[in-house]
């Protein structure tokens, strides 16, 4: 029995689903071997599914989303580094009710990295997801090494608001180190950067942008291209970048990773491999796999896709843990999971499954033992 789960987001971690589906099927069968591998897409739990995985946990001082300090973490093994640029950049890192869609930076982003670069990291998986930010890696390159300036010559100012003013773009100081390095961009989306599927249209508003902000954060990350497009060593490229799937993600800072020759993968199949997922699979019978929402979102690159895609080309069977479900029976099957347990199944009001979603999940996961395992 193999555990591969995401978390529930605003109510479970990855590792507490484990631990409370693990309760439940014991509390039917005592002795069922279980084994836990918590997931993630590359948005935020991604670090923390790392650490539990065997990963150690680094923590380092970096600037959050409005340039105050912040504690963000980092995971480290073997010379790989996960960096999960929502610990530096994330809506989390906002003060409580503050939203700064204009002025959100994604410098500390840039300093994880440089982190990890100083830790002897010689693979990155940069997993981006649920940023505040929306300044196309802008302030990220700019911690790295890269210059961004107005027309008097001083540094534009921090978001993807201040790039508007941006007149010249100099990105021969970036670390040297990062040539060395093989830098993998893990992501769920696959936008462009502008445009109006791009990352200001699609995602703005959910950082507070306004549609007066969408309109100038789109004019202003289009400008940011342009201007690249004459800087030596990338220019040729930079079209290129702007219009790539992934390149929108997390307020274009897919973008800034590309022009730092990272290399897009969707973030659940990159996880998988990072987190040792094959051989796990292997020894398991059954896989339970879920996250907060089963929803049309999940069948383009969340995790539970991905694990049940890998489970079903094993020959395994997969069922799935969920808050909410908003798919049909056709689609799960589809999709290579057998059936989903909600736990609206358990306890309809979905304010109380919020709040107690931990012991409603034990409940849930009694169910999924006698029906697949008593």
């Amino acid at each position: 029995m193999l555990v591969a789960a995401d978390k529930f987001k605003g109510s479970l971690t990855a590792v507490e689903v484990a631990e409370r589906v693990t309760a439940g099927l014991r509390r039917v069968v005592p002795d069922v071997l279980v084994e836990a591998l918590p997931v993630a897409d590359g948005g935020d739990g991604t670090v923390a599914a790392a650490v539990a995985a065997g990963f150690e946990r680094r923590e380092v001082r970096v600037a959050g989303p409005l340039g105050d300090e912040v504690t963000a973490a980092y995971a480290l093994r073997d010379g790989t580094a996960v960096v999960e640029m929502a610990e530096a950049s994330g809506l989390q890192r906002l003060p409580e009710g503050v939203l700064a869609p204009l002025t959100s930076s994604t410098y500390g982003s840039g300093e994880l990295l440089r982190a990890a670069l100083d830790a002897g990291a010689r693979t990155i998986v940069f997993g981006v997801g649920g940023s505040a930010t929306t300044d196309g890696g802008a302030g990220m390159l700019a911690a790295l090494g890269a210059r961004f300036l107005d027309a008097d010559g001083e540094p534009v100012a921090p978001g993807g608001g201040g790039l508007a003013g941006l007149a010249s773009a100099d990105l021969s100081g970036l670390d040297p180190r990062l040539s060395g390095v093989e830098l993998v961009l893990a992501s769920d989306v696959d936008n462009p950067l502008t445009g109006p599927k791009g990352a200001p249209a699609v995602y703005g508003p959910q950082k507070g942008a306004s549609p007066d902000d969408v309109t100038a954060l789109d004019a202003a990350l289009a400008h940011f291209a342009k201007v690249l497009e004459g800087t030596e060593g990338v220019g040729a490229r930079v079209a290129e970048y702007a219009a790539s799937s992934g390149a929108g993600a997390a307020g274009g800072i897919g973008f800034g990773a590309m022009l730092l020759g990272a290399r897009f993968r969707p973030g659940i199949a990159v996880m998988l491999d990072v987190l040792g997922f094959a051989p796990t699979l292997d020894r398991a019978d059954l896989v339970i796999t879920g996250e907060g929402s089963l929803d049309e979102q999940t069948l383009h690159g969340k995790a539970p896709a991905g694990v049940a895609a890998a489970a079903r080309a094993a020959g395994k069977e997969v069922v799935a843990v969920c808050g909410r479900l908003a798919l049909p029976a056709e689609t799960l099957g589809r999709a290579g999971i057998r059936r989903a347990y909600p736990l609206t199944d358990v306890e309809p009001d979905v304010a109380k499954c919020i709040a107690d979603a931990g012991p409603i999940l034990e409940r849930v996961a009694e169910s999924i033992a006698r029906d697949f395992l008593a």
